[in-house]
């Protein structure tokens, strides 16, 4: 008796067995991990993007920075020399005696240095150290010079000032004049260069480049924190970028004795 062909039936034997045993299902292709891969890929993109902001600006600071001393090209009324450098002093000093401003105002002034100790140190200039210098105490980082500046100026009715200080520390102390000066066009920079420093090779010199960077992270804070602030006497910022050591106020009130 012939059996009609069943397609469902396997054989015990033979080549119908072998293919129903034999049969494997096709592999499933594999879905790719978008959802692992996403975030990784976009927090790797957004870090290099950062990374390559911060370098771009390091140097375009780097790049504003004066490689070379140059005279005033005009007189002030007015000479300001922040402290830090014992050059700056002197430059400042310089100045006053060549008649590019009829007082100077020497800020920022350690407790311990007296008018004495400055003259001593630039000893060709104690007459004009003696009549035509004001010293600052007061003062306690960059924000309080440019407040004593703004004080001393209008005292003394100052319309235009002279503002000496090292050529990494220029950019930071024009944003804290301009604020506190509200914008006015009456300084005139004049960056001093240290001996031996040159910016212009920052990487051959750890020294120099930790320097720069440094400047470059406080240049950029003051930046941002004069976008918010009015008035840099109300500031609460400068405790937080001080010199390393607790600041109570940005500068002392006025009822100090100015020697």
């Amino acid at each position: 008796m012939t059996r009609a062909f069943d397609p469902n039936f396997a054989e015990p034997f033979g080549w119908r067995w072998d293919i129903a045993r034999g049969a494997r299902p096709e592999p499933r292709a594999e879905q790719p991990r978008a959802g692992r891969r996403g975030p990784l890929a976009a927090l790797a993109a957004g870090t290099g993007l950062a990374t390559l902001a911060v370098l771009g600006g390091f140097l375009g600071f780097v790049g504003m920075l004066e490689r070379s001393e140059r005279t005033p090209l005009g007189r002030a009324d007015g000479i300001v020399a922040l402290t830090g450098g014992a050059q700056r002093i002197g430059d400042a000093i310089d100045l006053l005696a060549s008649g590019y401003g009829r007082r100077l105002l020497i800020t920022g002034v350690n407790e311990r240095t007296s008018r004495d100790e400055i003259a001593r140190l630039n000893p060709t200039q104690r007459d004009w150290i003696a009549c035509c210098v004001d010293l600052d105490y007061r003062a306690r980082n960059t924000i309080g010079n440019a407040i004593e500046t703004r004080r001393w100026m209008r005292r003394h009715h100052f319309g235009t000032v002279t503002v000496v200080t090292s050529n990494y520390h220029m950019p930071r102390t024009l944003i804290e004049l301009d604020h506190a000066l509200q914008g006015s066009d009456g300084v005139v920079p004049h960056p001093v260069i240290a001996e031996g420093f040159d910016a212009g090779r920052w990487w051959r010199s750890p020294a120099t480049a930790r320097l720069l960077a440094a400047e470059y992270v406080k240049f950029v804070a003051a930046w941002l924190r004069t976008r918010f602030e009015d008035d840099p006497e109300q500031s609460r910022a400068a405790i937080l970028i001080g010199r390393g050591k607790p600041v109570k106020m940005v500068a002392e009130p006025l009822s100090r004795r100015l020697d």
